[in-house]
């Protein structure tokens, strides 16, 4: 079974993905959990949510080398658990499709960049998915729901040329909805 948990920053993927990983390590499963090598914003070691949430993990390369170990250490688990996705190549959709034959697998990752444009890895794990949960975080801006995330640069809307990747948290960025968001030109 392959769960995909998608939404903007601040939405609760991480929290989410801990959550079903715990569950299953209470019900006496064997879990392990993935989390790329350039996200060290709250713990280095650990997937861990802006709410302060942390769970052991092994930490990979977000390239090829780090899909294959994905891949590989996976098959050794009954639940396989892959945070911030959207940082990884697209095949590791593939991979974690493959894994989900005989196992749990819960991936977590940003539905859009700040761009407003949807991360290749997230959408085609979100393909094969048996479930997908869609979370929404609360608009900075008028509380209501948040499915897009603002890059702010200096308090401003990043510019569209901005790199697409840069690992932050509420100082870089925030949830807005539809109504708020303000697309970089």
């Amino acid at each position: 079974m392959l769960v995909v948990i998608v939404g903007p920053m601040f939405a609760g993927k991480t929290t989410e993905l801990i959550r079903r990983v715990e569950r299953y390590v209470i019900a006496g499963k064997r879990a392990i959990v993935f989390k790329p090598s350039i996200d060290a914003r709250y713990d280095s070691s650990k997937v861990a949510a802006h709410n302060g949430l942390k769970f052991g993990a092994y930490v990979v390369p977000p390239d090829e080398v780090g899909v294959e170990t994905i891949g590989k250490l996976g098959l050794d688990y009954d639940v396989v658990a892959v945070d911030e996705v959207q940082f990884f190549p697209p095949r590791l959709a593939d991979v974690l499709n493959e894994l989900a034959d005989g196992r749990v697998v819960i991936a977590a990752g940003l539905n859009l960049d700040f761009r407003g444009e949807p991360f290749e890895t997230t959408m085609r794990a979100m393909a094969f998915a048996d479930k997908v949960i869609s979370l929404t975080a609360v608009c900075k801006v008028c509380g209501r729901p948040a499915t897009r995330t603002q890059r702010l640069i200096n308090g401003a809307p990043a510019p569209k040329n901005s790199p697409r990747i840069l690992v932050g948290g509420g100082d870089s960025y925030e949830a807005r909805c539809r109504r708020h968001y303000v697309r970089p030109a």
